[in-house]
């Protein structure tokens, strides 16, 4: 399983740490619409597997810490990859 996750760009430490960031986000609200917590949690579990090679990249932290970074952007979500992606696509006009 693990080597097909792999396969489809998907890495299972990162995703975990993203997940468990994305859960602590939701927080005592997470009941009240089950739409809305999927979609919170699918959010936090992506941004987290796909941006935090970007930004450990970005900002040169060694591999060790990129469940950290991934926990931190699973914690911000979508908001994170507004930030990151405003930062990243900045027109200085």
């Amino acid at each position: 399983m693990k080597e097909f996750l792999e396969s489809i760009g998907v890495n299972v430490g990162i995703a975990l740490a993203g997940m468990f960031g994305s859960l602590i986000m939701l927080g005592k609200n997470s009941s009240s619409n089950l739409r809305t917590t999927l979609f919170a949690i699918i959010t936090g579990v992506s941004s987290a597997n796909y941006i935090t090679p970007i930004v450990s990249n970005m900002i040169n932290i060694s591999e060790q810490y990129e469940m950290g970074v991934a926990f931190i952007l699973g914690f911000l979500g979508l908001k994170g990859v507004e930030k990151i992606s405003e930062k990243l696509l900045k027109n200085d006009k």
